[in-house]
């Protein structure tokens, strides 16, 4: 009967061991639930690949993906459930950009539970500040956003300058463009469509160059946007197809300089730019301009059919996220966890200590 019971009690403990494991038998002490708007989103989809591997390497850390379909109420009600489920740290992906009032929501639900926002701003012209500066469970990483709009700008100032001839296809003298917004009201979206442009016609100004015309006088916003805040390429490819009817080489009126929110709105531009001859080996090249530096956009550019990206490091971006899980889980407050880390990728914003900001870097192959 000891014997038996001997037995009894070596296998409750193995079970009992067994239990305690997570993510590779590891110890699953640290429950972390990550929370993205979309899971479509093709550079959050890098993120999510570099986070996933980045998380696997912690210690004592288990983690799960929820993905919103682009629905704030479903993320809500989401991150409400993992809360009840025993959820020790929330890394949210906000669904609606600047909306300080979205990010309240998302705190009171997660109680004293601290929470991660990463890479969507949870406000604008300075809203997210009081949200970060009253809730000392809370962080925000991600980038400055104003910058990849300025950087874009810059990067296609200087390439019309130096290309202008080739690009002028009527030979008018001016330059016309179109320009694909990703979201109406995301903030990275606006800075992206107002500095991307902006920018550019400060370098053609200094250079003695009249500033880029936008294509359509009769869209008095300048720019065609994703009406579902994709950011999709199928968005982006619908309009440059329809712009194509009306806008082309016969009428004298063809758009000569496409400019994207993203990677994914430069695909489907240049689907559209190929179905009709041009940004191909031996073709006429419209210059075509994104933000990310997806994988697929490298390669567009080594093949000559895409100009310019400006990088938004999903490596980075993971690291920063990872390694803030990792300090937090290790006892230290969201805002000392942020001011611990070690990386020139990094910075810490000057305006609020709880907000860190990943680098962006030009890049055109």
């Amino acid at each position: 009967m000891k014997k038996i019971i001997a037995i009894l009690l070596v296998a409750a403990l193995a079970l009992g061991l067994a239990a305690c494991g997570g993510n590779g038998g590891k110890s699953s002490g640290t429950k972390v639930s990550v929370f993205w708007y979309d899971e479509s989103d093709v550079y959050l989809s890098s993120v999510r690949t570099a986070l996933n591997k980045e998380l696997d390497g912690l210690e004592g850390v288990s983690y799960d993906n929820q993905y919103a379909a682009n629905d704030q109420s479903k993320q809500l009600d989401q991150i409400k459930t993992a809360v009840a489920g025993g959820a020790k740290l929330l890394v949210v992906n906000q669904v609606t950009s600047g909306a300080a009032d979205t990010a309240e929501d998302i705190l009171k639900a997660a109680g004293n539970i601290p929470v991660i926002f990463f890479n969507r701003a949870i406000g604008t012209d300075g809203s997210d500040l009081p949200v970060l500066q009253n809730h000392a469970t809370s962080c925000f990483i991600g980038t400055d956003a104003p910058e990849a709009g300025h950087m874009q700008g810059k990067m296609i100032g200087d390439y019309v300058v130096a290309n202008y001839a080739d690009i002028d296809v009527n030979g008018d003298g001016v330059i016309s463009y179109a320009m694909m917004k990703g979201d109406e009201a995301n903030i990275e979206a606006i800075f992206r469509t107002q500095y991307g442009v902006e920018d550019a016609n400060a370098v053609l100004a200094a250079a003695g160059k009249p500033a880029l015309k936008y294509f359509d006088a009769a869209n008095p916003s300048c720019y065609q946007v994703d009406q579902g805040g994709a950011w999709s390429a199928a968005a982006a490819k619908e309009y440059m197809d329809t712009n194509f009817v009306t806008y082309n080489e016969t009428n004298g009126n063809l758009i000569e300089l496409v400019i994207c929110n993203n990677d994914g709105m430069a695909e489907g531009v240049i689907a559209s730019l190929q179905e009709k001859g041009y940004n191909k080996a031996g073709a006429h090249l419209v210059p075509v301009f994104g933000v990310d530096a997806t994988d697929n956009a490298k390669a567009l550019i080594a093949e000559g059919a895409m100009t310019g990206t400006v990088k938004q490091d999903a490596e980075g971006m993971a690291a920063a996220i990872a390694q803030t899980v990792k300090a937090i889980a290790g006892g230290k407050a969201p805002v000392d966890a942020l001011a611990s880390l070690s990386d020139a990728r990094f910075s810490i914003a000057s305006d609020c200590s709880s907000k860190l900001f990943v680098a962006y870097a030009p890049y055109t192959g």
